[in-house]
Protein backbone atom coordinates (compact mmCIF):
# COMPACT_ATOMS: atom_id res chain seq x y z
CA UNK A 1 0.00 0.00 0.00
CA UNK A 2 1.71 2.96 -1.12
CA UNK A 3 0.35 5.40 1.16
CA UNK A 4 0.53 3.31 4.45
CA UNK A 5 3.46 5.39 6.23
CA UNK A 6 3.53 8.81 4.02
CA UNK A 7 0.32 10.22 3.82
CA UNK A 8 -0.33 10.82 7.07
CA UNK A 9 2.88 10.01 8.72
CA UNK A 10 4.91 12.22 10.74
CA UNK A 11 8.10 10.90 12.33
CA UNK A 12 11.07 9.70 10.26
CA UNK A 13 13.23 9.11 12.97
CA UNK A 14 13.42 8.16 16.85
CA UNK A 15 16.60 9.73 17.90
CA UNK A 16 15.99 9.12 21.41
CA UNK A 17 14.35 6.28 23.38
CA UNK A 18 13.62 4.82 26.44
CA UNK A 19 11.22 2.16 26.38
CA UNK A 20 7.69 3.14 28.06
CA UNK A 21 9.01 6.21 29.30
CA UNK A 22 9.77 8.88 26.91
CA UNK A 23 11.44 9.41 23.56
CA UNK A 24 12.75 12.26 20.98
CA UNK A 25 12.44 12.23 17.19
CA UNK A 26 12.33 14.00 14.16
CA UNK A 27 10.32 14.47 11.14
CA UNK A 28 11.44 16.74 7.81
CA UNK A 29 8.64 18.66 6.42
CA UNK A 30 9.02 19.12 2.92
CA UNK A 31 9.75 22.15 1.56
CA UNK A 32 7.13 21.93 -1.39
CA UNK A 33 3.99 22.12 0.57
CA UNK A 34 2.61 25.52 0.91
CA UNK A 35 2.05 25.17 4.63
CA UNK A 36 2.78 22.88 7.41
CA UNK A 37 -0.86 23.79 9.75
CA UNK A 38 -0.39 23.61 13.62
CA UNK A 39 -2.67 20.31 13.57
CA UNK A 40 -0.23 18.46 12.15
CA UNK A 41 2.52 19.30 14.16
CA UNK A 42 0.37 17.88 17.17
CA UNK A 43 0.17 14.77 15.19
CA UNK A 44 3.36 14.22 14.70
CA UNK A 45 4.35 15.09 18.61
CA UNK A 46 0.98 12.30 19.24
CA UNK A 47 2.65 9.84 16.72
CA UNK A 48 5.72 10.09 18.32
CA UNK A 49 4.01 8.96 21.77
CA UNK A 50 1.92 6.32 19.83
CA UNK A 51 4.91 4.43 19.09
CA UNK A 52 6.34 4.66 22.48
CA UNK A 53 2.72 3.12 23.63
CA UNK A 54 2.50 0.27 20.68
CA UNK A 55 6.04 -1.01 21.72
CA UNK A 56 5.29 -0.87 25.55
CA UNK A 57 2.40 -3.21 24.60
CA UNK A 58 4.48 -5.08 22.22
CA UNK A 59 1.55 -4.07 18.86
CA UNK A 60 -1.27 -5.46 20.89
CA UNK A 61 -2.68 -2.34 20.81
CA UNK A 62 -2.38 1.10 19.69
CA UNK A 63 -3.86 4.49 20.96
CA UNK A 64 -6.83 6.72 19.04
CA UNK A 65 -8.43 9.55 19.36
CA UNK A 66 -5.57 10.92 22.05
CA UNK A 67 -7.02 13.88 23.83
CA UNK A 68 -5.02 16.85 25.19
CA UNK A 69 -6.48 18.25 27.73
CA UNK A 70 -4.39 21.78 26.89
CA UNK A 71 -2.46 22.82 23.96
CA UNK A 72 -0.55 25.24 23.50
CA UNK A 73 0.41 27.20 20.16
CA UNK A 74 3.85 28.99 20.35
CA UNK A 75 4.85 29.37 16.33
CA UNK A 76 4.24 28.39 12.90
CA UNK A 77 6.30 25.79 11.21
CA UNK A 78 7.40 26.52 7.87
CA UNK A 79 7.76 23.91 4.66
CA UNK A 80 11.67 22.82 4.64
CA UNK A 81 12.48 23.38 8.85
CA UNK A 82 12.68 19.77 10.71
CA UNK A 83 9.99 19.50 13.74
CA UNK A 84 12.22 18.06 16.66
CA UNK A 85 9.63 16.17 18.69
CA UNK A 86 9.77 15.03 22.47
CA UNK A 87 6.66 12.98 24.54
CA UNK A 88 7.10 12.01 28.34
CA UNK A 89 4.78 9.03 29.10
CA UNK A 90 3.08 9.36 32.49
CA UNK A 91 1.45 5.87 32.46
CA UNK A 92 0.70 3.21 29.71
CA UNK A 93 -0.92 -0.15 29.84
CA UNK A 94 -2.97 -2.23 27.75
CA UNK A 95 -6.12 -0.01 28.20
CA UNK A 96 -4.62 3.93 27.89
CA UNK A 97 -1.60 5.94 27.33
CA UNK A 98 -1.31 9.07 29.18
CA UNK A 99 1.55 11.56 27.99
CA UNK A 100 2.92 14.89 27.40
CA UNK A 101 4.77 16.22 24.07
CA UNK A 102 6.17 19.42 22.42
CA UNK A 103 7.51 20.05 19.21
CA UNK A 104 10.64 22.27 18.25
CA UNK A 105 11.27 23.94 14.37
CA UNK A 106 14.65 26.09 14.13
CA UNK A 107 14.99 25.98 18.08
CA UNK A 108 11.99 28.02 18.77
CA UNK A 109 8.93 26.61 20.84
CA UNK A 110 6.19 25.19 18.43
CA UNK A 111 3.36 23.56 20.14
CA UNK A 112 3.03 21.77 23.93
CA UNK A 113 0.23 19.21 24.32
CA UNK A 114 -0.60 18.74 28.30
CA UNK A 115 -1.96 16.05 29.73
CA UNK A 116 -3.04 14.02 27.22
CA UNK A 117 -5.04 10.50 27.45
CA UNK A 118 -5.59 7.85 24.31
CA UNK A 119 -7.56 4.77 24.83
CA UNK A 120 -5.46 1.73 23.55
CA UNK A 121 -7.93 0.09 21.18
CA UNK A 122 -6.94 -3.62 19.24
CA UNK A 123 -4.16 -2.46 17.08
CA UNK A 124 -5.06 -5.32 14.51
CA UNK A 125 -8.47 -3.76 14.48
CA UNK A 126 -6.48 -0.34 12.29
CA UNK A 127 -3.71 -1.61 11.14
CA UNK A 128 -1.05 -4.94 11.14
CA UNK A 129 0.82 -5.43 13.72
CA UNK A 130 3.54 -6.68 12.08
CA UNK A 131 3.83 -4.36 9.86
CA UNK A 132 3.62 -1.23 12.84
CA UNK A 133 6.64 -3.36 14.61
CA UNK A 134 8.53 -3.41 11.58
CA UNK A 135 7.92 0.05 11.13
CA UNK A 136 9.62 0.82 14.61
CA UNK A 137 12.47 -0.90 14.27
CA UNK A 138 13.06 1.13 10.63
CA UNK A 139 12.27 4.86 12.90
CA UNK A 140 14.59 3.38 15.90
CA UNK A 141 17.40 2.54 12.99
CA UNK A 142 18.33 4.40 9.65
CA UNK A 143 14.93 6.31 10.10
CA UNK A 144 12.47 6.44 7.09
CA UNK A 145 13.30 8.27 3.57
CA UNK A 146 11.84 11.85 3.73
CA UNK A 147 9.56 13.57 1.69
CA UNK A 148 6.90 11.07 1.46
CA UNK A 149 4.14 13.30 2.71
CA UNK A 150 2.94 15.36 -0.09
CA UNK A 151 0.16 17.66 2.13
CA UNK A 152 -3.25 16.63 2.99
CA UNK A 153 -6.77 17.16 0.33
CA UNK A 154 -9.08 19.46 2.91
CA UNK A 155 -12.33 18.66 3.67
CA UNK A 156 -14.80 21.08 1.64
CA UNK A 157 -16.06 23.38 4.35
CA UNK A 158 -19.17 25.59 3.17
CA UNK A 159 -19.87 27.97 5.57
CA UNK A 160 -23.58 28.64 6.70
CA UNK A 161 -25.47 31.21 8.86
CA UNK A 162 -24.62 33.31 11.96
CA UNK A 163 -24.43 36.31 14.25
CA UNK A 164 -21.63 38.68 12.66
CA UNK A 165 -18.78 38.37 15.84
CA UNK A 166 -20.78 36.37 17.76
CA UNK A 167 -21.49 33.06 16.36
CA UNK A 168 -21.24 31.01 13.07
CA UNK A 169 -22.10 27.63 11.35
CA UNK A 170 -19.96 25.71 8.92
CA UNK A 171 -20.66 22.22 7.30
CA UNK A 172 -17.65 20.04 6.71
CA UNK A 173 -17.86 17.34 3.72
CA UNK A 174 -15.51 14.66 4.94
CA UNK A 175 -13.83 13.42 1.85
CA UNK A 176 -14.90 9.71 0.49
CA UNK A 177 -11.68 8.91 -0.53
CA UNK A 178 -7.93 10.33 0.25
CA UNK A 179 -4.42 9.35 0.60
CA UNK A 180 -4.40 9.91 4.52
CA UNK A 181 -6.78 7.04 4.70
CA UNK A 182 -4.62 4.59 3.66
CA UNK A 183 -2.32 5.69 6.79
CA UNK A 184 -5.09 6.37 8.97
CA UNK A 185 -5.78 3.56 9.32
CA UNK A 186 -5.21 0.43 6.61
CA UNK A 187 -8.04 -1.82 8.10
CA UNK A 188 -10.47 1.19 9.52
CA UNK A 189 -10.52 4.28 7.43
CA UNK A 190 -11.00 7.43 10.07
CA UNK A 191 -11.17 11.15 9.55
CA UNK A 192 -8.20 12.22 11.82
CA UNK A 193 -9.63 14.29 15.13
CA UNK A 194 -6.52 16.89 14.13
CA UNK A 195 -8.21 17.51 10.66
CA UNK A 196 -11.59 18.18 12.54
CA UNK A 197 -9.94 20.53 15.12
CA UNK A 198 -8.04 22.45 12.59
CA UNK A 199 -11.28 22.89 11.00
CA UNK A 200 -13.14 23.85 13.86
CA UNK A 201 -9.79 26.56 14.47
CA UNK A 202 -10.30 27.55 11.13
CA UNK A 203 -13.66 28.21 11.74
CA UNK A 204 -13.52 29.92 15.04
CA UNK A 205 -10.48 32.30 13.72
CA UNK A 206 -13.38 33.42 10.96
CA UNK A 207 -15.07 34.73 13.48
CA UNK A 208 -13.05 36.30 15.83
CA UNK A 209 -11.57 38.01 12.84
CA UNK A 210 -15.15 39.94 11.85
CA UNK A 211 -15.58 40.54 15.28
CA UNK A 212 -15.96 44.60 15.95
CA UNK A 213 -13.58 44.62 18.96
CA UNK A 214 -10.66 42.78 16.47
CA UNK A 215 -7.67 46.21 16.58
CA UNK A 216 -6.74 47.35 13.28
CA UNK A 217 -4.39 45.58 11.51
CA UNK A 218 -4.23 42.75 13.27
CA UNK A 219 -5.23 39.07 12.72
CA UNK A 220 -6.36 36.23 15.16
CA UNK A 221 -4.64 33.88 15.42
CA UNK A 222 -4.98 30.61 18.09
CA UNK A 223 -2.89 30.98 21.73
CA UNK A 224 -4.16 27.88 23.72
CA UNK A 225 -6.97 25.25 22.86
CA UNK A 226 -8.79 23.03 25.76
CA UNK A 227 -11.83 21.17 27.01
CA UNK A 228 -11.36 18.90 23.71
CA UNK A 229 -13.32 15.86 23.65
CA UNK A 230 -13.64 13.40 20.47
CA UNK A 231 -17.04 11.68 21.31
CA UNK A 232 -17.21 9.30 17.75
CA UNK A 233 -15.01 8.17 14.73
CA UNK A 234 -15.89 10.21 11.56
CA UNK A 235 -16.05 8.11 8.61
CA UNK A 236 -14.79 8.93 5.01
CA UNK A 237 -18.10 10.86 3.53
CA UNK A 238 -19.50 11.81 6.74
CA UNK A 239 -21.30 15.39 6.33
CA UNK A 240 -20.50 16.98 9.91
CA UNK A 241 -22.17 20.01 11.24
CA UNK A 242 -19.84 22.86 12.71
CA UNK A 243 -20.65 25.92 14.88
CA UNK A 244 -18.30 28.58 17.03
CA UNK A 245 -19.89 30.61 19.11
CA UNK A 246 -17.58 33.45 20.65
CA UNK A 247 -17.18 33.99 24.53
CA UNK A 248 -14.86 36.36 26.99
CA UNK A 249 -14.13 38.59 24.79
CA UNK A 250 -12.46 42.22 25.26
CA UNK A 251 -9.48 43.70 23.19
CA UNK A 252 -9.26 41.60 20.38
CA UNK A 253 -8.44 38.50 22.68
CA UNK A 254 -11.47 36.03 23.70
CA UNK A 255 -12.73 32.41 23.59
CA UNK A 256 -14.60 30.58 21.64
CA UNK A 257 -16.75 27.17 21.90
CA UNK A 258 -16.84 24.98 19.27
CA UNK A 259 -19.04 21.40 18.22
CA UNK A 260 -19.21 19.45 15.41
CA UNK A 261 -22.25 16.91 15.12
CA UNK A 262 -23.28 14.18 13.18
CA UNK A 263 -26.92 14.05 12.16
CA UNK A 264 -27.92 15.72 15.52
CA UNK A 265 -25.69 13.66 17.64
CA UNK A 266 -22.54 15.55 18.89
CA UNK A 267 -19.24 14.54 17.89
CA UNK A 268 -16.49 16.85 18.89
CA UNK A 269 -16.32 19.77 21.71
CA UNK A 270 -12.93 22.25 22.29
CA UNK A 271 -12.64 25.74 23.69
CA UNK A 272 -10.15 27.87 21.58
CA UNK A 273 -8.18 31.28 22.70
CA UNK A 274 -7.43 33.66 20.34
CA UNK A 275 -5.25 36.54 20.44
CA UNK A 276 -4.52 39.15 17.52
CA UNK A 277 -1.21 39.41 15.99
CA UNK A 278 0.12 42.06 14.27
CA UNK A 279 -0.15 41.81 10.29
CA UNK A 280 3.13 42.98 8.81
Amino acid sequence: MADHFGAFSFVDRITGFTPGVRARGEFAVPAGLAAFPSCLVAEAVGQLAAWVAMARVEFRGRPVAALANETRFHGDVAPGNVLGLAVEIDSCDDEAVAYAGRATSGGALAIELLDCLAPMLPAAEFDSPEELAARFELLRGPGAPPGRFHGVPMAQIVRGAGVAGESLAAVLHVPATAPFFADHFPRRPVYPATLLLDAQIGLALQLATEAPDRPAGTQAVPVRMTHVKIRSFTAPGDVLALDARRASTGGGTGQVMLRARLNDKTVATARLEYAPRRVA
